[in-house]
């Protein structure tokens, strides 16, 4: 791992200095430079099992729907709709965390919950400029798919995405996984058998909206997510990006940088990618690949340790 690589990630990462979901935005600020012009921006997480990853979401959707008018959210892994959540949003009717009990595991945690109350107050502040759900990124159902069916997914996730600006002119957050909101073509998943290869739903987004899709990435070093995450083995980016020792930084991926940086940024590499399992005796194994940090990301949040999200009681 070369010095020079961790020492520009220091001098210009912005740190970040609080995960509280209510707290001022001050420290996300820097992100608005980049999303200004953008209609879509995804917000994709390494691993859905760690608090610190969905509290930075939670506060990256705040900044972009108070800071920067953005009105949709695509939360993907279910249909907000079904749930009865979106009515929840607009009027108060239900109790969302009924509704979370019925919604994929992944959204039964008091981070998503501490997100649908937001949402509500957000609305009643605003009854003229709502915040909605988009309804459209419902992500696949689990590995045992074939391939050919999760590429006819990936495609279906942005088409509905692409379906919904058209409709609605809204500007979208896109809150997923990274392996689906990456700029992705192809991009592969591992572990898997065969290993999963084939474009991805950000690659069809950044196509339609070309500059305008902005894709954030939130990585991490090592942790709990509910199982304990060994550090990323030396060849990955993620060990490169936990080499400050930081504990929580936003990194803009498109500053300049001297050749040895250019060439990190731009060579085919590996970041984890941490899903419902884990084994720590094959950690090299769980990973992104098939393109490299410039092609997937415009900014990352990086944390380097992580804590497990709060199941829902």
């Amino acid at each position: 791992m070369s010095e020079t690589v961790i020492e520009w990630i220091g001098q210009h990462a912005h740190r970040l200095t609080t995960l509280d979901s209510r707290a001022p935005l001050t420290d996300l600020l820097p992100v608005a430079d980049s999303v200004r012009d953008a209609q879509v921006v995804a917000v994709g997480a390494a691993t859905r099992g760690a608090h610190e990853l969905s509290a930075l979401s939670h506060r990256l959707v705040r900044l972009l729907v108070e800071e920067l008018g953005f009105r949709s959210l695509a939360l993907e892994g279910d249909d907000a709709s079904r749930l009865g959540l979106d009515e929840y949003i607009r009027t108060g009717t239900g109790d969302p965390r009924v509704m979370l009990s019925e919604a994929r595991s992944f959204w039964q945690t008091e981070e998503i919950l501490d997100v649908i109350h937001w949402m509500r107050s957000f609305n009643r502040r605003h009854p003229d400029d709502p915040v909605r759900f988009a309804g459209t990124a419902r992500s696949p159902q689990g590995q045992a798919a074939p391939l050919d069916g999760l590429a006819g997914i990936e495609r279906s996730l942005a088409e509905g995405i692409i379906q919904w600006h058209e409709n609605t002119s809204d500007r979208i957050v896109y809150w997923g996984g990274i392996a689906h909101t990456v700029n992705g073509d192809p991009r592969t998943v591992s572990p898997s058998s065969p290993p999963m290869t084939h474009r991805n739903a950000g690659s069809y987004l950044r196509e339609y909206f070309g500059a305008g899709y902005v894709s954030i990435g939130l990585t991490f070093h090592h942790g709990t997510a509910p199982y304990q995450v060994l550090p990323p083995p030396a060849e990955f980016a993620d060990a490169a990006l936990g080499g400050t020792g930081l504990d929580a930084y936003l990194l803009d991926l498109r500053a300049d940088g001297p050749p040895p940086v250019r060439t990190w940024l731009d060579t085919p590499t590996r970041t984890r990618l941490i899903g419902p399992d884990y084994d720590p005796d094959d950690n090299a194994a769980y990973h992104l690949s098939g393109g490299s940090l410039a092609d997937w990301f415009d900014a990352i949040l990086h944390t380097q340790e992580v804590t497990p999200v709060r199941a829902l009681s």
